[in-house]
């Protein structure tokens, strides 16, 4: 059955102020479903606390959360087919803001984590969809803004979600973060649905859905997003339960590949891929999230561990990429209609390996000031970097193939900020080894002047600890806690060097790719 609608109006001949409004709204909603992932990261020990949760258990709000979106990323473009793109994207709307509310009013960190699995997977048919529509909507140097804006949204939202949700979780306390979502999502919902009308629905698609396909895209990447979550925790394969869900992702991935190319009615189609350009913008995407995701994963955790910096502190130093990421939009988007896209992608990459080779400088003493610059760069570096690699993904392909396409190349910017943070996290855990057995090497060779250290240290303490015994104490404690903070800080800088050579190493795709000579024409509506 398919629904028409009298007002309908393929999205191309809507009129302009009419497109820029529909985009507005749907990015809006993109924006809230982004910044609530790192709102939350901010403020996990505050949830702990007030549900009185163990270490284990807190970090499922995370991973479940990801788990349940990476699974709706490609599944939105079937959905966006078969209810239309009006009625998809105002249910997740919707459903997202009722999930939040009911975060909010958690009761235990059971519910929680059950409520942040629903909002996770309903959330996640935002993001893609957004992506399809705009260069539905808009063609020539209009389309050209499309991935700047989007882009800009993609990588402000990670930025902002540490200071806002730092500054909540202060002020107000933690269940806000959940409740802030609550009148912005009422407002996209219901502009959703009396605005964004630029496809017809097709419900017979429904009764065609491939379960057993769904099925095994669930428990491939949702079983993979466990694995990379919970591997530097529990040394990979070597914990009986990561290497169960390893083994089911992998037999999941066959499945779906197999119902991929042989399903009658697929909900998720590999079509895109046959273009050799969209290939390669999706190893871009995967190489960007990686590094995207695991830098902006990488100076918080140093702020907090090394420099004791709470929540706010960590948002308000932190900040200074996203003005840098405001600045480079229109910089991009105009760079993006003068120049070749491989020239483009190639300085972005260029400049973000020199960002990320800056902070391979750190020391345990760095702050606001020492980390300005280097923020700066990577935050104007980022949007040289998607500008292209969108343009390249999502050139050229019709509407309803133009969904499976946003659908998948947001999959692969998603993996790539999985697998990077899995992989920098299990960098730090082996670098951090390594140096404090180094230092402990060092110690050994020059064994005569550890003593020397601790006495000095300890009759400063004793100055104000009349107790000797109890100085020299503190004083052992104080200097392994120096020696643990300078290992870690040291692990760090190994760890932005080794994605500074991965950046340099993506160079090597450039010269494959290729773009239209000339931007498409507007892609035709749907036919249903």
């Amino acid at each position: 059955m398919t629904l028409r609608s009298p007002t309908f109006v393929a999205p191309a001949d809507l009129p302009l102020a009419r497109k820029y409004l529909i985009f507005g709204i749907m990015a809006f909603g993109q924006f809230m479903a982004l910044i609530d992932i790192q709102i939350v990261a901010a403020s996990l020990n505050e949830v702990q606390a007030g549900l009185s949760a163990g270490p284990d258990e807190i970090n499922w709000v995370q991973t479940g959360y990801l788990m349940a979106e990476l699974v709706m990323i490609p599944f939105a473009a079937f959905l966006a087919q078969a209810l239309s793109t009006r009625w998809l994207f105002a249910l997740s709307a919707g459903l997202f803001t009722l999930a939040s509310a009911l975060c909010g009013m958690a009761w235990d960190i059971q519910s929680m984590t059950v409520f942040r699995v629903i909002q996770g997977f309903v959330g996640g048919a935002m993001v893609p969809t957004v992506f399809a529509t705009g260069f539905a909507l808009f063609s020539g140097k209009q389309r050209a803004m499309i991935p700047a804006i989007l882009g800009m949204v993609s990588v402000l939202a990670p930025t902002l979600g540490p200071t806002v949700g730092g500054w909540l979780t202060d002020t107000i306390g933690w269940r806000s973060i959940f409740y802030v979502n609550i009148v912005p999502g009422i407002l996209v919902t219901v502009l959703s649905v009396l605005v964004v009308k630029v496809d017809r629905s097709n419900l017979a698609m429904l009764k065609r859905i491939d379960y057993v396909h769904l099925i095994a895209m669930a428990v491939f990447l949702g079983g993979l997003e466990y694995v990379l979550e919970e591997g530097p925790r529990h040394e990979w394969l070597g914990d009986p339960a990561i290497a169960t869900a390893a083994w089911l992702s992998f037999v999941g991935f066959l499945l779906f590949l197999e119902r991929s190319f042989r399903s009658a009615g697929p909900i998720v189609k590999l079509s895109p891929f046959r273009k050799p350009t969209f290939v390669f913008a999706c190893l871009f995407s995967l190489v960007i999230g990686f590094g995207l995701y695991s830098a902006t994963y990488l100076i918080p955790v140093f702020l907090g561990r090394v420099r004791d910096y709470n929540s706010l502190q960590i948002g308000t130093t932190v900040f200074i990429t996203g003005i840098a990421q405001i600045l480079s939009t229109v910089v991009a988007a105009r760079l993006s209609q003068r120049i070749d896209a491989r020239w483009m992608i190639s300085i972005g990459l260029l400049l973000f390996a020199g960002s990320l080779w800056l902070f391979s400088d750190m020391t345990s003493e760095w702050g606001f000031a020492a980390l300005f610059w280097p923020q700066a760069l990577r935050g104007f570096a980022i949007m040289l970097c998607i500008v292209p690699s969108v343009n390249m993904a999502l050139s050229g392909f019709a509407m309803a193939e133009l969904r499976y396409a946003s659908g998948l190349f947001n999959l692969m910017r998603n993996l790539g900020g999985a697998i990077g943070i899995a992989v920098v996290n299990t960098w730090l855990q082996d670098q951090t080894r390594i140096h404090v057995a180094r230092m402990g090497e060092s110690l050994g060779e020059a064994g005569r002047h550890a003593p020397d250290v601790i006495a000095e240290l300890a009759n400063r303490i004793n100055q104000v600890t009349p107790d000797i015994a109890h100085a020299w104490l503190m004083a052992q404690a104080e200097l392994g806690r120096l020696a643990s903070r300078n290992a870690l800080t040291l692990a760090f800088d190994d760890v932005f060097r080794l994605m500074a050579w991965m950046f340099l190493t993506a160079l090597v795709m450039v010269p494959f790719c290729r773009m239209p000579a000339a931007p498409p024409a507007a892609p035709p509506p749907d036919a249903h």
